[in-house]
């Protein structure tokens, strides 16, 4: 007689000590983030008028991270990954306070623009060595039978800050200007550097070898290649943010198409998290995704035609509706595909596996919105977004003809 199957406990991550502090570590880094890219978002704007320039901030961002993202996780997997995950963050806490320095300086608006992309720059440094180390981190801090379920934590306090922050964010921005935002950055990542301290150092294994850097680069990417269904999820993701992403233009549409202000513009941001937090909440409580493949491309296609519909609206509860709806697509998008990078990648690995996969998808963010912000320009901030849907539908449809192995995925263990 078999054995019934156990209930599935939605809370097993978080009864882990150290995966607690990881978690808070998580929500202030990520509230802090967001709340700058709102503020950033609109000064920019607000100085230039151009969608082009907020496509700027994407391209200052993406390079740093993708010229340093593989060393840096080649560095998570032969360092302490906790003390890179410090670094990294006081890295952004000193970008965040030249963004207030910039703020109260008398400098002249385009002196101050290029100085904010050099911020910029400096960040995408940061993020570069915090996504792999935090990552690897993340998955060497809980035993390997929670790991879904400390994906599914991870995602949604990820997207919770996301929906929050944008929203604090727009509102100090609106009330009392952008000093006081980035003020609040700094402190909510001097907390997130303390969180790190409280996590428990974690025995590894001592490296013993000493390939060449090429070698040791090329092993995550060899990897990543040797591993189809998760190539084929990581490569659907990274062009549909790359085309559908519409986050980089929201200033354009709370200025000038719906007409709601920076307040509104904060609103507009964190509603694609809140659609994401309802769906992580959902899918944590209650067992896994059966057919997990098939549920990958047709979030992946509602977030295209959410993004289409997006582009088409005037109304501000209705765009801001299908940016809750593109949300709970994403989620399910990323849950898989984070679900397959742990279950699937060795412990010494993840380090650099990480550093492919920010590669594809932290990058994918940053020159999406140099893409939107170029097709902007040449076609219209309406046509562009409703373009890029559409794009993200096509592909869809040719991954799903290309890698059948990832349609047909039936579970993710």
């Amino acid at each position: 007689m078999t054995s019934p199957p156990r209930s599935h406990d939605s809370y097993a991550a978080l009864r882990v000590p150290a995966f607690r502090w990881f978690i808070a570590a998580l929500l202030t880094q990520t509230l802090a983030s967001q709340m700058q890219a709102v503020v950033v978002g609109w000064q920019v704007y607000s100085i230039t008028r151009s969608p082009l320039s907020l496509g700027l901030i994407g391209l200052a961002e993406a390079i740093p991270f993708i010229g340093t993202v593989l060393f840096a996780g080649h560095w998570a997997d032969r360092h302490d990954r906790k003390r890179l995950s410090v670094m990294a963050t006081a890295l952004l806490c000193l970008c965040a306070g030249s963004l207030l320095w910039l703020t109260l300086a008398p400098e002249p608006d385009q002196l101050r623009l290029t100085l904010i992309y050099v911020v910029v720059f400096a960040s995408g440094l940061g993020r570069a060595v915090l996504m792999p180390s935090r990552t690897a981190l993340a998955g060497e801090i809980v035993p390997r039978d929670v790991l879904v379920n400390s994906v599914s934590w991870r995602t949604s306090s990820w997207q919770l800050a996301a929906v929050i922050g944008p929203a604090i964010g727009g509102g100090l921005y609106a009330v009392q200007g952008p000093a006081l935002a980035y003020g609040v950055s700094i402190v909510l990542l001097l907390a997130g550097v303390v969180s790190y301290f409280k996590v428990p150092a974690v025995p590894r294994s001592a490296v013993t070898t000493r390939e060449p850097l090429r070698q040791a680069l090329g092993q995550g990417i060899d990897f990543v290649r040797s591993q189809p269904m998760f190539l084929g999820a990581i490569t659907l993701d990274l062009f549909a943010v790359l085309f559908g992403g519409a986050e980089a233009l929201l200033p354009v549409f709370a200025a000038d198409i719906l007409k709601v202000g920076p307040s509104g513009l904060g609103i507009l941001r964190g509603a694609h998290s809140a659609g994401a937090v309802a769906m992580s909440l959902y899918l944590s409580h209650r067992r896994p995704l059966e057919r997990p493949g098939r549920a990958l491309f047709y979030a992946v296609g509602g977030f295209g035609l959410c993004m289409i519909g997006f582009g088409l609206s005037r109304n501000f509860l209705l765009s801001f509706s299908l940016l809750v709806l593109a949300g709970m697509a994403d989620n399910i998008s990323v849950l898989i595909r984070s679900s397959l990078l742990q279950t699937l990648t060795p412990a010494h690995l993840l380090g650099r596996v990480s550093a492919v996969n920010s590669v594809f998808i932290g990058s994918s963010n940053e020159i999406g919105a140099f893409e939107s912000g170029v097709a902007a320009s040449l076609l219209g901030t309406v046509p562009s977004v409703v373009f890029g849907g559409t794009m993200t539908v096509l592909i869809v449809l040719a991954t799903a003809w290309r890698v059948p192995q990832l349609r047909k995925l039936a579970q993710i263990k």
